[in-house]
């Protein structure tokens, strides 16, 4: 299987490019938004101690598109990997 979109006929590559920019659109829009919901989640940590990370599946599990769910998931991870680089 290549990946190499030339090798692909011109419906594939129209349908892969669809799809990037929708994605790419959704990540502008929404960049923001998943920041603060990452940073709310975080700001529960120390609440509900050792079961925030089951607390923080469950949210992000109800949010939907899955894609936005992702982003949150990406934001906090970056949070976390740079708190834990400040210590």
């Amino acid at each position: 299987m290549s990946f190499n979109l030339a090798n692909r006929d011109f419906a594939e590559r129209a349908q892969i490019e669809s799809e990037k920019a929708r994605l790419f659109e959704l990540w502008q829009n929404n960049l923001g938004k998943a920041k603060a919901e990452a940073a709310r989640m975080i700001a529960e940590k120390s609440r509900r101690k050792g079961k925030w990370a089951e607390w923080v599946r469950a949210e992000l599990d109800g949010i939907s598109p899955p894609e936005f769910a992702n982003m949150i998931r990406s934001e906090i991870n970056k949070m976390m990997a740079a708190a834990s680089a400040n210590r």
